[in-house]
This record gives C-alpha cells, structure tokens and sequence, in this order.
C-alpha cells in the first residue's frame, strides 16, 4: 500500500533534517591535510587509523549540551593519536564533509592550554578552559547573513587564525557550529562541536587567559541559544551567541568581517 501523502512529507522532512548535518572530515595547516575521525568508517577499521581530531559517534548534534559531551561532542572524548605541528599566526582550514542549509547560526572556535603539554591526557571537560579565538554570527548586510550560511558557501570550509601571539605549546582548538532551527524549544540548539590536537612550535609569549568552561557555560536559558531564527532573521529581534567575547589577542576574522 502506498504511503498518505502526510507519511511522505513528514519522512522528507526527516531526510532533510539528517541530511542537513555534517560533522569535521579534516583540517588544512599550510598546504598540508590532515584527517579527522571519519564518522561511518573508522569505527570499523582495524587497527584503528591515526586521526588528528577526536572521535565523533555521529554527524548529528551533541544530545545534551549540559553533558560533557559538549565538550568536543559525542564520541568520548578519546585522545586522537595525531598532533598538528603549526606556527602562532598560521591558519587553519577546517573542512567539514558537508553542511545544510536549514542549520543556520553562528560559528564559534576556542582553544585551550593542554595540561603539561599533553593533549593526549586532556580532557579539557573541567576548569575554565576554554577561550574564544574567533566567531561570526549574524549580520544582515551579509551575504549570506549568517556564519554558518557562509560556511556552506564557501564549500563547507571555515578558516581560523592561530593567535599571532600565542606562547608555543600544545592546545585543542575546538570549532563549532550551532544551528537555531528549532531553538526556540529549549535545549533544542543544536551543537556540532569538534576538536583538533595542535601543537604551537613557534610563537610569542602570550599565555591564554581564563575562559569558560565546557560544559558549565552553555546555559539552556541563555538568549543566544534559546531563541527563534525567525524573529532574528526578520529582525525582531538582536542575536548574541553564547561562550563570552572573542580573546583581545585573537586575530582579525579570516572568513569576513564581524559580526
């Protein structure tokens, strides 16, 4: 018996949202591509494959961003086995395998001091760890207006500028998109956290400062994560993206001009 035509709207709406999602495939440092965990792959490679970033379960959302899955999303938070070697000042292209339309929001990345210089020992779910190293979120003179929009039309590539100043050493860079379609139910923001094990062999001697911490920061109630994309999108409304300001010493956006 053929499907009512409600049963195939609802199931292309399913398949929509799904194929909307996108997860961080790999990163480029200098003309130099490293791979991320391959979600729907390496799970099933044996022995496991060396990546540069930290396992992810899925390429959807992180189901509770209270939980210390937001930290660098669900996967476990598993050291992966490879480390970037970059310059303070170098930037870092971070490819994700694909990114939908729908998902607008703002895109965030921060980083963190790895304790003793060891990444691989690091969880980074405790402590105000984490410092905002770069952020677009929505500007209505842009085109597209918002960060994540662009994101996709740059062929789901983002870039970010290592701080010029930062002190060598070892950090998680971790990048995040945040898709408001349906936060206007709370805890309905979507998180699609990341994180990168970059090792800093050149730089300054700018330690970072205190950041916020992940989980803790992201309040279910906080306006830039319970809202409605509509009311900002015809300008009901002002958006702020959650997480603090961007770091003083960070560097000027590589994407495109704030905000």
């Amino acid at each position: 018996m053929a499907p009512s035509t409600s049963a195939v709207v609802v199931l292309s709406s399913l398949a929509s949202l799904v194929a909307g999602h996108g997860y961080l495939k790999s990163i480029t440092v200098n003309n130099q591509n490293y791979l991320a965990w391959q979600v729907g792959q390496d799970d099933y490679v044996t022995p496991t494959p060396a990546r540069y970033a930290r396992k992810l379960a899925n390429n959807g959302p992180v189901p509770d961003f209270t939980s210390n899955n937001i930290t660098c999303g669900a996967g476990g938070n598993i050291p992966a086995e490879g480390v970037i070697d970059l310059k303070a000042g170098d930037t870092v292209t971070l490819n994700w395998d694909q990114w939908g339309s729908s998902h607008s929001g703002p895109v965030m990345t921060y980083l963190a001091h790895c304790t003793g210089d060891d990444c691989k020992t690091f969880k980074g779910d405790t402590g105000n760890v984490w410092v905002k190293i770069e952020q677009l979120e929505y500007n209505p003179s842009g085109n597209p207006p918002w960060a994540s929009d662009l994101l996709r039309e740059q062929g789901a590539k983002w870039s970010v500028t290592i701080p010029p100043t930062l002190a060598p050493g070892e950090y998680r860079l971790r990048h995040e998109i945040l898709g408001l379609h349906v936060a206007g139910t709370r805890m309905g923001a979507q998180f699609y956290p990341s994180c990168t094990q970059i090792r800093v062999t050149q730089g300054g001697s700018t330690q970072l400062p205190a950041g916020i911490a992940l989980p803790g920061a992201y309040d279910p109630d906080d306006k830039g994560i319970l809202t409605e994309l509509w009311r900002i999108d015809q300008g009901q409304i002002t958006y702020k993206a959650p997480g603090r300001d961007v770091w003083s010493e960070a560097a000027p956006n590589a994407n495109r001009p704030g905000p």
